[in-house]
């Protein structure tokens, strides 16, 4: 009797290990499992899609995008949206949020510098140019130069121009470049500023503005501090500035930044 016993309690005390090693796998797995969640400019979206395939297969780490303007996005973190990793369309954002203790230390990083380009579905490309800005169109297309860094670009170059008092009655503003993008390529507006990656990326011709009519559009990465995945986090930051994903980056219509410029200059220098 007493032997049964001891074999009861022993196949009890078996279960309860089995059963807790089965719950802290499946709490892994699904830990492993939860995808990486991304909060992206919406100008930089088509692109990071493009380079997270190859992220994904290299790694095996599956992700989530949350797009949108990263004005609202830098609201959304404020107020505690659960995002693991924020690349913005600016640098100022990125900032507050280092500041402000959002962000773990020292993963503030430009991962793309951005192009400011007009574009005109009314006219031939070839024979666009900025000329056509003195003559202000019945309705003009930017993104809201509150929330969306392009949109505040936009603004900076006209006024660059001397024409935002004639140009302001007459705009249409996107909540992002997305939406502003959208409404040009609709045709639904003529005329407008968007990011020159839309261009590249839909086989489209615009005019790139010069980058002296604006402060410059360095866009920015943090990973949170909130993340529970910074491990993942950092990984994505480390591809993203790899020297094969900023050629990829620089060939869909953003500028070489200028890290990437003293580098290069630094090698040569070194090779002679």
């Amino acid at each position: 009797m007493l032997r049964i016993l001891l074999v009861s309690i022993l196949l009890i005390n078996l279960l309860a290990v089995n059963t807790s090693q089965a719950q802290q796998s499946i709490a892994t797995n699904n830990q492993t499992n939860k995808p990486l969640r991304i909060a992206v400019a919406a100008n930089f979206t088509p692109v990071l899609k493009v380079l997270l395939k190859e992220f994904t297969t290299k790694t095996g780490i599956n992700t989530q995008i949350i797009s949108g303007a990263s004005g609202a996005m830098f609201l959304q973190i404020k107020y505690g949206a659960p995002f693991d990793i924020f690349l913005s369309a600016d640098s100022r954002r990125p900032k507050e949020l280092e500041q402000a203790g959002y962000a773990l230390k020292d993963s503030r990083k430009t991962y793309a510098v951005g192009q400011l380009a007009f574009y005109s579905s009314s006219h031939n490309s070839s024979t666009s140019s900025l000329e056509q800005l003195k003559n202000p169109p019945a309705r003009f297309a930017i993104a809201n130069p509150d929330i969306a860094p392009y949109g505040k670009a936009a603004k900076e170059a006209l006024n660059h121009l001397g024409l935002w008092q004639a140009y302001e009655p007459r705009l249409v503003k996107g909540i992002n470049i997305g939406q502003t993008f959208a409404q040009l390529r609709s045709k639904a507006v003529a005329y407008g500023m968007v990011a020159n990656s839309q261009l590249v990326l839909n086989n489209l011709s615009g005019v790139i503005i010069p980058s002296s009519y604006h402060q410059a559009i360095e866009q920015q990465l943090i990973i949170l501090s909130s993340s529970k995945q910074q491990a993942a986090a950092e990984k994505l930051s480390h591809f993203l500035l790899s020297t094969q994903s900023q050629n990829k980056i620089t060939s869909y219509g953003y500028a070489q930044r200028k890290q990437d410029t003293q580098k290069n200059v630094l090698s040569e220098s070194m090779a002679r």
